[in-house]
């Protein structure tokens, strides 16, 4: 009998491709194939090795298999197809997603070749002259039980010339190879000891003996919720085993990982988007080959191959960033969740400022809420002050108040954190003349100028060009710069206090490779500075020196149109704030405002974060929203609004369930983005699996019709922001 497989290509389609399976191979679920595709050949992944043939059409054959064995085992090929069906995504594009580029490509799943050092047999103890660093060089390489990539040798601090020097003194060679699995390290440290409120929260969580669990840590700002994932893993997770710690943002991973490298050596191994092909593809082979790491990434970690997965630990949960914006959108959060799940394994949520979807799990029981309300040490919780600045001069967005708390900050030789939530110089430039403002050719929004480059930005579409001295539409010279940015501020906090160093930090600043970790460096070594910068600073930095905090503008939020917004401002805020205080000195945080007197910012400046949220919470519930329904968009985008709401309007006729609630459709808040129109449908549903069914319906009806080239359409399931 002819055997046949279901093989997905990594194409924008929801369907599978059927295949004869030559008698000559073997093959299984998650392997990858060499298949013929039209006039080329393409690379696949078995989804089905045992399918059953169509009727009466003759099947290509599979040409090769290009391993012997799955890439994608078990556990994660359920993960995939579920999140692809959840996510309403086509099934191939999920599955090449938790492939390194390597192997998306159809390279071999092979480790390159590296150069590899050692001491040669029986080369002299001690150099003669003075070459001291070569000497602890050969001390050291003599101490390592295996060959040394170059990589490690720069880590324990030396360098390629002294490498060569020991060369050419035929005292150690190098080969080239595949470094092997190092062995446990006898000079870790030894974890530090809980406080009373820590191991009370520890003992808490649930061990992995119960298979899987979801517990939700919420640990105030600098309560040490690092030390509690440390301890888990050091007591519950066997040797042989492995562990995943995801972490929202790529510039947080450094610090991270040096920390548990303090505690795990080389047991820690680093995923994220920064990583080079190779080092991507070596990672993915570790994983997949079992080697018992503790894997430190961004979202896309979860997809990893995991062979035997023993904890999963998910930092600040609540965090925005690890939602897939675009593309294939999902939630690494929640993928985590039901990966924990397929694997049977626990999984903790950690955060300061837990998002409202999680506390609404922990209060119906499906997690288990796990409180850490005290600060580590001595460090208590900053004093939170609002300043209303109505009718107050501001220079660079900052009151005179502002600026005379950052001067005794730094006189008692501390640090001060001063947070502008936009970068750039000032978001708009406006002629006080005729009242034009430079707008982007094709984005519904305005240019902001970037002094440092003299260019004016748009930061949807990365449109530039450079900024004028007059007003391009009248040619008057009272063209000038309106609002803050991180650069405005950093220029007049430098020019107030010339004498401090001012570190701008946001995403024009910190580009280059490493420079998120100079940044850390000289903050750490405790000198006064003043750290300016944008949400970037709320994200989970440990600065012992910083005692005051300074948010520039809070009332962003308060009016928003995103019923997210107020979550998501008090997230930020409180996260922010929660910088200040976290060493010995006490901290203070002052927060600018014009709406002091609002109820909202009365109780922020409490400091207390969950009775905002229940105070949402609530909210949410008189207005049915997440996470009390199922929400949708139906996202459209084409060279006109009429053809986007056209579409919009065909997708809308096939909703007609009487248990769906339909929005518009309507026009983004941003209605137009890089020359293209977009507009959404909101579909709201009491039943999460209904809702599912129903966007399935739709895809596969929507996919069947011939749509216009130019037009792109998506589905969002529980999008983070609906503007």
């Amino acid at each position: 009998m002819t055997r046949s497989a279901r093989i997905a290509l990594a194409r924008p389609i929801r369907r599978l491709f059927d295949y004869q399976v030559p008698d000559h191979l073997d093959i299984l679920p998650g392997q990858r194939v060499r298949i013929p595709f039209g006039r080329q050949t393409a690379t696949g992944l078995v989804v089905t090795a045992d399918a059953i043939p169509p009727e009466n059409i003759a099947l290509k054959p599979i040409s090769s298999t290009l391993e012997s064995w799955p890439a994608l085992p078990d556990e994660t090929l359920r993960l995939l197809t579920w999140a692809a069906t959840y996510y309403q995504h086509p099934l191939g594009e999920c599955l090449f997603m938790a492939l390194p580029p390597a192997l998306r490509r159809g390279q071999a799943a092979e480790r390159r070749q590296q150069v590899l050092w050692q001491v040669i047999p029986g080369a002299p103890q001690n150099l003669s002259g003075n070459a001291r660093r070569q000497q602890e060089l050969l001390d050291w390489l003599r101490q390592q039980s295996v060959p040394c990539t170059t990589r490690e040798v720069a880590a324990a601090g030396f360098n390629r010339t002294q490498l060569k020097g020991l060369r050419e003194k035929g005292l150690v060679h190098e080969t080239a190879g595949t470094p092997g699995p190092r062995p446990p390290e006898e000079s870790l440290q030894d974890l530090p000891e809980l406080s009373a409120a820590q191991s009370a929260a520890f003992n808490s969580l649930p061990g992995p003996a119960a298979g899987f669990s979801a517990a939700l840590l919420y640990g105030i700002t600098g309560s040490g919720k690092t030390e509690i994932y440390l301890h888990y893993l050091n007591r519950h997770l066997a040797p042989d085993s492995q562990a995943l710690v995801l972490v929202p943002e790529i510039n947080l991973t450094p610090q991270t990982v040096a920390r548990f490298r303090r505690y795990f050596g080389s047991r820690i191994a680093v995923w994220h988007s920064s990583l080079n092909d190779s080092e991507r593809l070596d990672t993915w082979l570790r994983i997949r080959e079992g080697e018992p790491v503790i894997v430190i990434g961004t979202r896309s970690a979860v997809m990893l191959p995991f062979i035997t997965l023993g904890t999963i630990v998910v930092d600040e949960e609540h965090d925005s960033s690890y939602k897939q914006g675009e593309g294939f959108r999902y939630s690494g959060r929640d993928l985590a969740v039901y990966r924990a799940s397929l694997n049977r394994c626990p999984v903790i949520l950690g955060s300061a400022t837990p998002s409202l979807e999680s506390l609404h799990n922990a209060r119906i029981g499906k997690y288990r809420l796990v409180r850490l309300e005290e600060r580590a040490g001595h460090a208590r919780l900053p004093e939170i002050r609002l300043l209303d600045i109505r009718s107050r001069p501001l220079e660079g967005g900052l009151s005179a108040p502002a600026i005379q708390a950052i001067r005794e900050c730094l006189e008692g030789g501390n640090q001060a954190l001063v947070f502008v939530n936009r970068r750039g110089y000032a978001p708009v430039m406006m002629c006080f003349d005729c009242g034009h403002m430079v707008e982007c050719p094709h984005c519904d929004t305005r240019l902001a100028y970037h002094r440092r480059d003299r260019a004016m930005r748009c930061h949807h579409c990365n449109f530039q060009m450079a900024a004028k001295d007059h007003c391009p539409k009248c040619q008057s010279e009272a063209f000038k710069p309106v609002g803050q940015g991180t650069e405005r501020t950093e220029d007049v906090l430098a020019t107030g206090f010339p004498d401090i160093p001012v570190i701008r930090v946001d995403r024009d600043s910190t580009q280059r490779k490493g420079s998120i970790q100079a940044i850390i460096r000289e903050v750490g070594t405790g000198a006064p500075c003043i750290l300016v910068g944008t949400q970037m600073l709320a994200k989970g930095h440990d600065f012992p020196g910083v005692t005051l905090v300074v948010v520039v503008n809070a009332d962003g939020g308060l009016f928003s149109v995103d019923f997210r917004a107020p979550e998501q401002m008090l997230q930020t805020l409180l996260q922010v704030s929660g910088r200040a205080g976290r060493g010995t000195a006490s901290g203070r945080v002052l927060i600018q405002t014009c709406h002091s007197d609002h109820p909202f910012m009365q109780t922020l400046s409490e400091g207390k974060y969950l009775p905002l949220a229940e105070q949402l919470l609530e909210e949410r519930t008189s207005g049915n929203f997440p996470p009390f329904r199922a929400m949708a968009l139906v996202r459209a985008e084409a060279l006109t609004m009429a053809g986007s709401l056209a579409f919009l309007d065909s997708a809308k006729a096939q909703l007609t369930d009487p248990a769906l609630e339909v929005w518009g459709p309507l026009p983004s808040v941003m209605a137009r983005r890089a020359d293209r129109h977009r507009a959404q449908l909101v579909v709201l549903s009491s039943s999460r699996k209904q809702l599912s069914q129903t966007l399935a319906r739709l895809c596969q009806s929507l996919d069947e019709k011939r749509q216009t080239p130019t037009l792109r359409w998506q589905i969002d399931v529980d999008p983070l922001e609906t503007s």
